[in-house]
């Protein structure tokens, strides 16, 4: 009988908050794209609406902030889920559950860099840029690049993470239950409860 996965809640918390914000500015950042420049092809829907580009920095405000401790967070208690020292040789056993275990690391660390380099590119944008017809600035093609790789490594993540832990590890990331003895659990019951 297996073991049902434990996320820990700050992970789950950070993850998903993460999650939701990136995902609501890569919408919005492809309905900028799409409006304002649209070179590399798009949805044609032209809206226009400077209000677009207003909704996709403040997505990218709080991201940039929520980023920061996610960062920290992976690399230092989630640091075991990003490339190792043993992630070369987990790779050179091509098929075997150790090698999806490496290319799971391998496509965590590529998506952390990938979406440290859009958030960091986006801090670099100007507003006025596309309005203005000012489409090639190196900075908004690093953020075009980063939002691009975020996107694919997003697909890739999750299904190394289907892959490796099946289903039940998607669902571990969802689960609303916490344990007694996780982490944050308790630092909240120190500051809250008293003794």
């Amino acid at each position: 009988m297996s073991v049902k996965p434990y996320q820990p809640l700050a992970l789950r918390l950070l993850h998903g908050t993460v999650a939701l914000f990136g995902i609501a500015a890569w919408i919005t950042g492809l309905l900028v794209y799409d409006s304002w420049d649209g070179r590399f092809g798009g949805l044609k829907l032209t809206l226009r609406d400077r209000n677009l580009i207003d909704l996709h920095g403040t997505f990218g405000f709080f991201l940039f902030y929520l980023f920061i401790l996610f960062a920290i967070y992976s690399l230092t208690t989630g640091r075991r889920k990003l490339v190792q020292s043993t992630t070369i040789k987990q790779l050179a056993q091509v098929g075997k559950p150790v090698w999806w275990i490496g290319l799971q690391r391998v496509t965590n660390t590529t998506m952390l860099l990938a979406a440290i380099a859009a958030v960091g590119s986006g801090k670099l944008q100007d507003e006025n840029w596309l309005p203005n017809g000012d489409l090639n600035q190196i900075a908004y093609f690093a953020h075009l690049i980063s939002w691009v790789l975020v996107f694919l490594g997003l697909a890739v993540h999750v299904l190394m993470s289907a892959k490796v832990g099946g289903a039940p590890l998607l669902l571990s990331m969802v689960d609303r239950t916490a344990r007694s003895d996780d982490w944050l659990v308790q630092k909240i019951q120190q500051l809250f409860i008293k003794k």
